[in-house]
């Protein structure tokens, strides 16, 4: 089978790089180019390395960073994958899909979007037909949005708790790792011994997206009814995003109910998709980002699959901590595992 050609797009950040460590030797895909702004233009990516937890093949690392041009990526691929700052992206990708390019965008430009699908395959795959009513499908081009980090990490254990009992209130506070900043992050005179009770725009995307995602797609979105509430803060921990639920079911169930419901939760037969999308730990400390960030089998899906540990009900309410890897399952891979699905459901 020929692989498709793609781009990546903010080659240079941390998404982006997410972005080539991913796509190395993928069995659907292969590089096309990769592209960044004009001031890395000709470096290797050698040059501008920001990952630290993978060995990229040598002749990965000998690629050239081409200036982002639309009609360059547009000439050497098929598919975008877009690591760029939202600024950027909210034209640059709109301008690709017209010209017939498939773009799966980590930005959050368009997730809001009427005709744009805000997706997890494992959540919402039928929004994915949502692209057809995009104008520029036609000419095949059309654009797929992940969502926020911490959104995704909280949404597959909230689809199978509002698929067998439904959601009444949700409150979550999440503890999210400095990498979710972009490189190099927080400075660290404000993050090292410190907890920042604060990320810009953070809590609104949450209580917005998420019913977005667990809602419906019939010609239009129709936002699931629940209430969502969130407090966002920032912590010196490189990669992991913690996140502490407290909810309230429509249905009354039992802890092992609950817990069952989240262990059933249906895994895809995609490259990128983890065979258990959420893990359950039953030890009384876990998960922590130091040893449960990377979950996942195979080998492609690490660090995609959701841990949620400490799952207790006091009250009528019921506590449980999610943690996810969010350049992974929360970035970079949540738009690989959109692109996948597409390939899939032969929109590419």
């Amino acid at each position: 089978m020929d692989k498709m050609k793609v781009a990546v797009l903010g080659a240079t950040g941390m998404i982006g790089q997410r972005f080539i460590q991913l796509l190395e030797d993928h069995p659907y895909f292969e590089f096309g180019g990769l592209y960044a702004s004009e001031r890395s233009e000709g470096k290797r990516l050698g040059e501008v390395l920001k990952i630290r937890d993978h060995r990229f093949k040598p002749e990965t690392m000998d690629m050239i960073i081409e200036k982002l041009d639309v009609k360059s990526v547009a000439s050497s691929s098929r598919v975008a994958f877009s690591g760029l700052p939202s600024e950027t992206a909210k034209d640059t990708e709109v301008e690709l899909a017209k010209e017939g390019l498939g773009v799966f965008s980590n930005a959050s430009s368009h997730r809001m979007s009427l005709d744009v699908p805000l997706l997890i395959p494992e959540v919402n795959p039928e929004h994915l037909d949502a692209v057809k009513d995009q104008s520029t499908f036609a000419n095949g081009g059309f654009i797929v949005t992940n969502a926020n980090c911490s959104t995704t990490g909280i949404a597959p254990p909230l689809k199978a708790l509002n698929e067998a009992f439904g959601l009444d209130i949700v409150t979550v506070t999440t503890y999210q790792a400095i990498s979710g900043a972009g490189y190099p992050g927080v400075p660290s005179l404000d993050i090292l011994g410190n907890i920042v009770p604060y990320i810009g725009g953070e809590e609104e995307k949450i209580e917005i997206e998420i019913k977005k995602m667990l809602g419906t797609w019939d010609g239009s979105f129709k936002h699931a009814n629940f209430t969502m509430l969130a407090n966002c803060a920032r912590v010196p921990v490189v990669d992991g995003h913690l996140e502490a639920m407290i909810l309230r079911l429509k249905d009354d169930p039992d802890v092992e109910t609950v817990i069952r419901a989240l262990e059933d939760f249906p895994a895809l037969d995609l490259p990128s998709a983890p065979r258990q999308p959420i893990i359950v730990m039953r030890e009384k400390d876990r998960p922590q980002p130091a040893l449960d960030v990377f979950a996942g089998e195979p080998d492609r899906a690490q660090g995609m699959a959701v841990s949620v540990g400490r799952v207790r009900k006091e009250e009528g309410w019921f506590k449980m901590f999610v943690l996810s890897h969010n350049t992974l399952r929360g970035g970079s891979g949540g738009s690989v595992l959109n692109a996948e699905l597409a390939k899939a459901k032969g929109l590419l």
